[in-house]
């Protein structure tokens, strides 16, 4: 059998022509990916609402000081993770996240960290404590948060005090009932309520140099005394008055003392 090698050559070189041409459609019809340049920027902030610290114009602000902000730069010079590790940076973000579409947008998403606790202290320090026990600066935040006053220095409120606002912030009773926790020059802490002119004294909170313990430790004694001034509030205070006393000391398991006011 012979092969016709001209009419083979022929029908490939056709093949061939014929993908060429479909290629460079194609790439006419496909916008220039190298010259595409950014049209519009999405700033997505989580919690905004509830946490509040920072917001989409700040965000903008700070990639614009960077020289980061992708609004009609090209897309090919769009760092994604350069503009991430930038907003990290933020002592208020906790993950950031940056992605580019194929429409020419730029995407970043935020989620903000979430304070737990204000620090008011004797020595003038003002900062938040978040819900990874890290400190937090000052800031125009106004949520309603429990507020630690006192001998207080930034070691014992991220290893004690941060543990003490947790307990009290799991529970919706006493996340209502707490809004100040002072701590004296011994460590022993003083509870004050926002229902009932009283202060309650809960004694000191145990300590232990082990990190791992140290969170259970004070979750289990917290829990202990605020059951106790529960079930007193619930059998004692209702019957006598939620003002007859002053100073409500529950530090021992055993008794309860209370001082009643003048």
């Amino acid at each position: 059998m012979r092969i016709n090698w001209k009419k083979t050559i022929i029908v490939t070189l056709d093949l061939v022509l014929g993908a060429y041409i479909v290629m460079a459609f194609a790439a006419f019809d496909k916008p220039n990916v190298v010259q595409q340049v950014c049209t519009e920027v999405n700033i997505n902030i989580k919690d905004e609402a509830t946490n509040g610290f920072i917001t989409p114009t700040e965000i903008k602000s700070r990639l614009e000081k960077n020289k980061l902000y992708p609004l009609s730069k090209l897309m090919s010079l769009v760092n994604t993770r350069t503009i991430e590790e930038t907003l990290e940076q933020s002592p208020f973000v906790k993950q950031a996240e940056c992605y580019k579409t194929e429409d020419g947008h730029v995407t970043i998403s935020l989620t903000q960290r979430l304070p737990t606790l204000r620090i008011k202290a004797v020595n003038g320090d003002d900062y938040y404590i978040d819900d990874n026990h890290s400190i937090m600066p000052n800031s125009h935040y106004t949520s309603d948060l429990v507020i630690a006053t006192g001998s207080i220095n930034r070691w014992y409120a991220k290893n004690y005090v941060s543990y003490l606002a947790e307990e009290i912030m799991n529970s919706d009773f006493w996340r209502h009932q707490i809004v100040q926790i002072n701590v004296l020059p011994d460590h022993g802490i003083e509870l004050v309520p926002r229902v009932g002119n009283h202060i309650v004294y809960i004694g000191q909170l145990p300590e232990t140099k082990y990190t791992a313990q140290r969170k259970q430790l004070i979750n289990n004694y917290v829990s202990k005394k605020l059951d106790r001034l529960g079930k007193f509030y619930k059998y004692g205070l209702s019957e006598a008055g939620w003002n007859k006393y002053s100073y409500i000391n529950i530090e021992f398991d055993n008794q309860i003392i209370c001082k009643k006011r003048n």
